[in-house]
Parts: C-alpha cells; sequence; structure tokens
C-alpha cells in the first residue's frame, strides 16, 4: 500500500461550484494532520529489517523505553516485539493531591520464514532494539524448466 496515494479533490483542478468553501473544509477536517489521525499513525514504532546472509538484523525504535518494558517472542516464524508502558505521578500541593497516570502498549509482527527460534539474541542500548534472528540454510539455487 506504499505506492497508493489518497484521492483529494483539492488537486483536481476541474471543481467549480457554490459548495467548494465546504468541500474545502471537509478536506481540511479529514486530512493527515486530523488529531486523531495523527495520534493512530504515531502510536507505533519504526522498525527496520535486514536480510543478511546467515541472520536477520532488526533495529526498533524505542526512545524512553527500559529493557523490563518490552517483550521478545517467535512463533512459527512470527517476530514479535511488544512494549507496554506505565507511569504513575503524584504531586502534593498544600491540601491537594494531584495524580495522573499513563499506560500506552504497542506490537509490531514480522514474518521471518525461515528463522531459527534458538540462537536469537537482543540488546535495547540508547532506545533502539538490535535483535539478530539466525536463519536455516536454504538451497536457493533455481533450474530451468523445459517447457512441451
Amino acid at each position: 500500500m506504499a505506492g497508493l496515494v489518497p484521492f483529494n479533490r483539492k488537486n483536481d483542478g476541474m471543481r467549480a461550484g457554490a459548495f467548494d468553501g465546504f468541500d474545502s473544509m471537509l478536506d481540511d477536517f479529514f486530512s493527515d494532520a486530523w488529531p486523531f489521525r495523527r495520534n493512530l499513525m504515531a502510536d507505533t514504532f519504526k522498525i527496520d529489517v535486514e536480510d543478511c546472509e546467515d541472520h536477520y538484523e532488526v533495529e526498533a525504535e524505542l526512545p524512553g523505553i527500559e529493557k523490563g518494558d518490552v517483550d521478545l517472542s517467535i512463533d512459527q516464524g512470527r517476530l514479535t516485539i511488544r512494549v507496554a508502558q506505565s507511569q504513575e505521578k503524584e504531586d502534593k500541593k498544600k491540601n491537594y493531591i494531584h495524580k495522573e497516570r499513563r499506560y500506552s502498549a504497542m506490537s509490531r509482527s514480522i514474518y521471518l520464514a525461515d528463522a531459527i527460534p534458538d540462537g536469537i539474541k537482543a540488546k535495547l542500548d540508547n532506545g533502539v532494539l538490535c535483535v539478530q534472528v539466525p536463519k536455516q540454510k536454504t538451497d536457493r539455487q533455481g533450474s530451468s524448466i523445459e517447457i512441451e
């Protein structure tokens, strides 16, 4: 879906009429800058997956996340990174107690068909999780097929 571009009437060039202002207002309201949509896009973390010769290198950007807040698992070739973080803040001023709580959770899964579950190494350093996933050696040599 990375190559799909949503239709936007502003770029149509053929538009004229009494409802231009109203259409423009709706386009602005439902654009990428719409607050709810912006929060949905920002509630995940970015990952890079590199296919090396004998293993996969997975890097996930997790700024402000500590080791205890990360759960890493692999099941049937699906590597899943889960992050759950909770914070509680209490501020006492005079007779007033101000409490704030925050909980956030997010996860990403990557399918690595030839991953070997044993021997996976992971390290979290300066907000970047690096995971090395060994992979099975497969003979990927092609062969010629004769057409009858």
